[in-house]
This record gives structure tokens, sequence and C-alpha cells, in this order.
């Protein structure tokens, strides 16, 4: 985390945040079709027992991320 910079990865389970930006522009454009829009509220579901990967709400459903996709969103709570 840079400062006070938290990414989806850092959340725990029930933990929500807020988007705020991404850092990879090629993963960013995955997510935005899949509705992790800036402003959205998401909501951290559960973890795989191994860590990876990471089951998120966002616009009333679940979305599955790797561990490494969810360290490129940006969040605030």
């Amino acid at each position: 985390m840079l400062g006070n910079q938290k990414s989806l990865a850092d959340l725990k389970i029930g933990e929500k945040a807020t988007i705020k930006s991404f850092k990879d522009e090629f993963m960013s454009l995955k997510l935005l079709e899949m509705g992790c829009l800036p402003n959205t509220e998401v909501t951290l579901c559960s973890i795989a027992p191994l860590g990876d990967p990471i089951c998120i709400k966002v616009c009333d459903y679940c979305l599955s991320l790797r561990k490494a996709e969810a360290k490129t969103v940006l969040v605030t709570n």
C-alpha cells in the first residue's frame, strides 16, 4: 500500500469500499465491462482457502477475481 491507498486485495471479509481508480489500463477495461466502475461500492464476500481467488459483491452480483487482479483496483473506505 502506498500511503493511505488500499486495493481490493487489502480488504477483510465483509468490509465495504468504494472503487477510486485502477493501476493497470488493460485490466481496468475488463473490470469496467463487469461493472467495477469508479465510485461504485464493493464488498469482499469471501476468500478461497489458499487465499486466491477472492469474491466481491458489486452491482448486486458476485465476481471472482485473482488476487493479482484485485491489487490493480484502488479503493477507499
